[in-house]
């Protein structure tokens, strides 16, 4: 019974360590008005609806962030530079309007557990009835957002955009050795 109860906790706590909230970068001109109002979107509502959410902005008028929007526009397999571009997980936005909301919400939510898109929406709706009491309590989420800065950032970006392929071999392996613990745990229960 102990060795079962042990290979559950093992199994929670893999399914656990893979829910997590997705990740947005935006990438952004300073004279683009689509672009703040997508930052408005994130600053005023996003990163208080999801408390695990984390934005990065990147000024692609900033010659130094010019090859990671180039590594973005290739990923999303855009033609043109046009911003805002926006990439939440494995999803990209090229432009921004009111009616894209819920699909950004959509897109953030599927790496979430049902308990942290409950959490959303709760959020959500608190936020919709008294925003500045809400703001107020949670105002430790402005520190969500945060600009690029290429020297510190750029490796954590491109990993993040490209697919970690180190995570994909340490999920692999840790997979590997639950079933080989599953597998041994079984044939002992049936020796006895």
């Amino acid at each position: 019974m102990k060795k079962k109860f042990f290979l559950a906790m093992l199994l929670g706590v893999f399914f656990m360590g893979t829910a997590s909230a997705a990740d947005i970068t935006i990438y952004y001109s300073p004279y683009c008005p689509h672009c703040h109002h997508a930052q408005e979107f994130f600053s005023n509502k996003m990163i208080y609806e999801y408390p695990k959410l984390r934005v990065v902005q990147v000024n692609v008028m900033e010659e130094q962030n010019l090859p990671v929007f180039q590594e973005a526009l290739s990923k999303c397999k855009y033609d043109n530079g046009g911003v805002p571009v926006i990439v939440v997980g494995d999803k990209c936005f090229q432009g921004y309007a009111d009616f894209m909301e819920q699909e950004l919400r959509d897109a953030v939510e599927v790496d979430l557990s049902n308990s942290d898109k409950e959490t959303a929406a709760e959020n959500k709706k608190a936020l919709e009835a008294d925003p500045d009491v809400f703001k107020s309590k949670h105002a430790d989420r402005k520190n969500a957002i945060k600009e690029y800065v290429p020297n510190a950032q750029e490796e954590k970006i491109e990993k993040k955009n490209s697919g970690d392929t180190s995570s994909i071999y340490f999920y692999v392996l840790l997979i590997a050795l639950v079933a080989i613990l599953g597998f041994v745990l079984i044939r002992k229960d049936k020796k006895k």
